[in-house]
């Protein structure tokens, strides 16, 4: 007899993970996001330190930059609908 019920697919197979079934094979995005958050902030708290120079200070500007444009980027596409 043929079931009326709809199988959902999670893009993971419970035969090859088992914790599929439970939902903890999907990425989590909001959390790489509050990562990415956390490490932007890292390179600016190191902005505060006993270098002389201020080429240390551009590069972890610099670096902190290209990582919000990324989150940046990532966030406004998926709440866009353009990232997956």
């Amino acid at each position: 007899m043929v079931s009326t019920e709809v199988d959902r697919y999670t893009d993971v197979d419970p035969a090859d993970v088992p914790s599929a079934q439970w939902g903890w094979s999907k990425i989590n995005y909001r959390t790489w996001h509050i990562a990415g958050l956390c490490g932007i902030l890292f390179l600016l708290a190191m902005l505060r330190g006993n270098h002389v120079g201020r080429v240390e200070d551009y590069f972890l500007i610099g670096f902190a930059l290209i990582g919000a444009f990324f989150l940046i980027r990532d966030w406004w596409g998926r709440r866009r609908g353009w990232l997956r």
